[in-house]
């Protein structure tokens, strides 16, 4: 028997992206047919800079409880929903974003006046021909 995923599957238009969480056979196409729909998650943010994510906690309980695996952007999700534990490449990619964001902050900026040793443009004289 094939193994059952929980997992997304497409929808919206070019440029708009928008994901049901559905429960499916592995071997069946991402868009195609599936067993339920658990959930739903809008990637692009709202006006107030907020991803969107619908999930029925109570039957994607049900379909972990019965041997269904998440893929790894659904178990992200799950994670951060507080469903599942947090996986372990999140917590890796949330303490590089900080690690650079703090780089970013702690980090003057510097701007140096042009000087004749370092200038952008060369002088070239167009009589010289040596």
């Amino acid at each position: 028997m094939a193994a059952v995923r929980i997992r997304l599957s497409l929808r919206g238009c070019t440029n708009r992206p928008f994901y049901h969480l559905v429960v499916a056979n592995s071997k069946w196409k991402r868009d195609g047919k599936h067993l339920e729909q658990v959930g739903c998650y809008d990637p692009m943010p709202n006006a107030n800079k907020e991803l969107v994510v619908g999930l029925n906690l109570e039957r994607i309980k049900y379909w972990l409880s019965v041997g269904a695996t998440p893929t790894v952007s659904v178990y992200k999700l799950l994670g951060l929903a507080g469903v599942l534990p947090a996986h372990p490449r999140l917590v890796l990619e949330a303490s590089r974003k900080r690690e650079a964001a703090q780089h970013i902050k702690d980090k003057p900026l510097e701007l140096d006046p042009p000087s004749e040793n370092n200038s952008p443009i060369e002088s070239v004289d167009a009589h010289d021909t040596t």
